[in-house]
């Protein structure tokens, strides 16, 4: 037998056989073959298993990010007593400066911190691209192939700047011929539906142009993708669209032709109790980012009224100029705290509330939820394996995991595929990348 054929045998033996995640204290035993979760519970064993021994371990559907900018990396720590128009002015000159090999480095460190904090899949909000150079986009997709895990590279886009109305300077922003022609092209290269999905992102409703907004989502139709953009994050966004449109946020989505199944909205904090009622009923989702919201003192999402109006609700990180943890994680906690003390009731909401935001509901916002985000027979066994040494005195092992402290993964599988194992990210050094990306963001703090 050949070599190449040598290899096509082990590769077909290797599929064959089957992974059993054995001993875990919750949700109880899981295993693995071809990809796919084909039994949970207490499974028989069988001569050909390959075992990993999870005892006292939890395990969960990998989380799902549902917002993120991964180029934030490269300024933590910026503008820490502003409000959202205050920081974003301080930051856009910053980000001007921003290069294709900076925002590699910076996705390289994001996406290794987001999977070594059991996040499977995540979606990239990337609306800065420096001097029109959209090579951006292959750096985000280099990295999440280099990390393994599934990303939803949202080319995000800004076409109005200050000249026109807008808040961002005119140096960072596109014209619209050049969005869409790069956006096509984006498409063209990575869309896979797997693991990689482009979505259509432009920014926010005070930085980009009803026009890009109206093509953007004709695009998207075209060609079966997704719609994400900020909206209703703070009072100062509503009373710009006010001013500017003579309508409340949600009200101009409308207008844009923005409210549908594939659409999801970042923060999604300032809605009344009609727009709640008619996102619900047109499954627009939202992506709930509460670390960030309480750090730029945004407000606080109605997360309990959006999900009892059927609008489906995801967690994310946000970016971590205004979330410096970057780790999706601890937003299950935080998510819990958020909607305990808006609701001003210790049971509004529960840590299996939590898990549900970061798993499947993010896997609804991001329209994946038919694949990933439940321990089924027949879904995609994208897991996380979370230690359970120090929270095996507590007596709900969820209470523990949402509640206890904060925590890497001891694996993470992607399709079956490990890509964390024993706590260490397997396809490169993250300890590294974070040295290469101090030294590149030292470079603008002059």
């Amino acid at each position: 037998m050949n070599a190449e054929a040598n290899t096509e045998s082990e590769s077909h033996r290797r599929s064959a056989t089957r992974t059993v995640l054995r001993g875990a204290r919750w949700p109880g035993d899981i295993a693995i073959q071809n990809g796919l979760i084909t039994a949970t519970g207490t499974i028989a064993p069988l001569p050909t298993d390959e075992i990993i021994r999870v005892d006292g371990d939890i395990i969960t559907a990998g989380l799902c990010n549902t917002h993120h900018h991964l180029y934030q990396w490269m300024t933590r720590g910026y503008a820490v007593g502003c409000n959202l128009f205050g920081w974003l002015v301080e930051l856009y000159p910053v980000w001007g400066r921003l290069t294709v090999e900076d925002v590699h480095a910076a996705a390289l460190v994001g996406l290794g911190e987001l999977a070594t904090s059991g996040c499977t899949s995540a979606a990239d909000h990337h609306y800065l691209v420096p001097h029109g150079d959209d090579a951006v986009f292959d750096a985000i997709a280099d990295a999440a192939r280099t990390v393994g895990i599934r990303l939803h590279l949202s080319r995000g886009s800004m076409d109005l700047g200050e000249s026109q109305g807008g808040l961002p300077p005119d140096h960072v922003v596109e014209d619209l011929d050049s969005i869409m022609a790069s956006t096509e092209r984006i498409i063209a290269t990575y869309h896979d539906a797997n693991m990689v999905h482009v979505v259509i992102a432009p920014c926010s409703p005070f930085s980009v142009s009803s026009e890009l907004m109206q093509e953007s989502a004709a695009l998207a139709r075209k060609h079966g993708l997704r719609l994400h953009t900020h909206l209703c994050e703070t009072i100062d966004e509503q009373e710009h669209c006010l001013e500017r449109f003579g309508r409340r946020p949600v009200e101009q989505l409308a207008e844009w032709g923005w409210v549908g199944d594939d659409v999801w909205l970042a923060h999604g904090i300032w809605i009344n109790d009609p727009e709640i009622t008619q996102l619900g009923a047109s499954g627009v989702g939202v992506a709930h980012c509460p670390s960030s919201n309480a750090r730029l003192a945004a407000g606080t999402c109605r997360v309990t009224e959006l999900e009892a109006a059927g609008v489906p609700v995801g967690l994310g990180v946000d970016g971590v100029a205004s979330n410096e943890v970057g780790g999706l994680f601890p937003e299950l906690r935080q998510s819990l705290y958020a909607a305990r003390l808006r609701a001003a009731a210790a049971d509004a909401f529960m840590p299996a509330d939590a898990l549900r935001l970061g798993t499947i509901g993010g896997a609804r916002c991001l329209g994946i939820h038919q694949q990933i985000g439940r321990l089924e027979v027949g879904m995609v066994a994208d897991l996380a394996v979370w230690p359970g040494d120090n929270i095996a005195d507590v007596l709900d092992p969820l209470a523990g995991l949402v509640l206890g402290p904060d925590r890497k993964v001891r694996h993470l599988f992607v399709a079956g595929k490990p890509v964390v194992q024993e706590g260490q990210l397997l396809g490169y050094d993250l300890t590294t990348a974070h040295a290469d990306l101090a030294q590149k963001a030292r470079r603008l703090w002059a």
